[in-house]
């Protein structure tokens, strides 16, 4: 049973995600407005979010997709053009709402949103760091995960200011990955990068592959 802390953060995930709708969205609005945390936990979701955004290529259906989907609704909503718009609106969020909401919400331990690690060269792709309270262990979530090759692995990096890449493991490129956190500790502005290595990892103890997400820790 989740407990209060991973409740809320899945309501202010789905009110990011613009998918909390009626008497629980009033609800989670007004509580907004009397508690500070939880207006903090909706700011960091709606901002860490709003990357997600930049990476979606618009894609036009076939007419017969439209046709189909306007032929089932009832005659006065054809005759809307505002319905239909919130149609396609609550399509794509609701598809948003089952891709992400869920992966943040299975977890048994709490955790709040850091980061989202964009690519620069894939186009698609993006993953989202998670912290637990103490900091002692990341969660790395994919969004429209990408396939690698058999014989690659990919690596997780933090980054601080002027130093070296610390590794902080291997992580899993189709599903949530959680790592402890020994050998770094993570600071607000620290660049966490994810590369492409062989089996195994990199045999250096640095990233020899091409970097293919990378993103800064927000405030902790």
């Amino acid at each position: 049973m989740k407990n209060r802390g991973e409740y809320d953060s899945a309501l202010a995930a789905e009110y990011a995600l613009g998918t909390l709708r009626g008497p629980a969205r009033f609800r989670l609005e007004q509580r907004i407005r009397h508690e500070p945390e939880l207006a903090a936990l909706v700011a960091r979701w709606q901002e860490l979010l709003s990357p997600l955004d930049s990476a979606l290529m618009p894609i036009t259906p076939p007419e017969r997709v439209w046709k189909k989907i306007l032929l089932s609704l009832p005659a006065e909503s054809r005759q809307s053009r505002w319905r239909w718009d919130y149609l396609a609106w609550a399509l794509a969020a609701g598809l948003a709402a089952v891709i992400l909401v869920p992966r943040f919400i299975t977890s048994p331990q709490e955790f709040s949103p850091a980061a989202v690690l964009t690519s620069s060269q894939t186009g698609s792709g993006q993953w989202i760091v998670s912290l637990d309270k103490a900091a002692s262990h990341l969660q790395l979530t994919p969004v429209n995960p990408q396939p690698i090759a058999v014989a690659k692995s990919l690596q997780l990096w933090a980054i601080p200011a002027g130093g070296k890449p610390v590794s902080l493991g291997l992580i899993a490129s189709q599903q949530v990955t959680r790592l402890p956190l020994e050998q770094v500790q993570l600071s607000s502005g620290m660049t966490i990068a994810i590369s492409l290595e062989p089996a195994g990892g990199s045999p250096t103890g640095q990233p020899t592959g091409p970097v293919l997400y990378s993103g800064l820790l927000a405030s902790l």
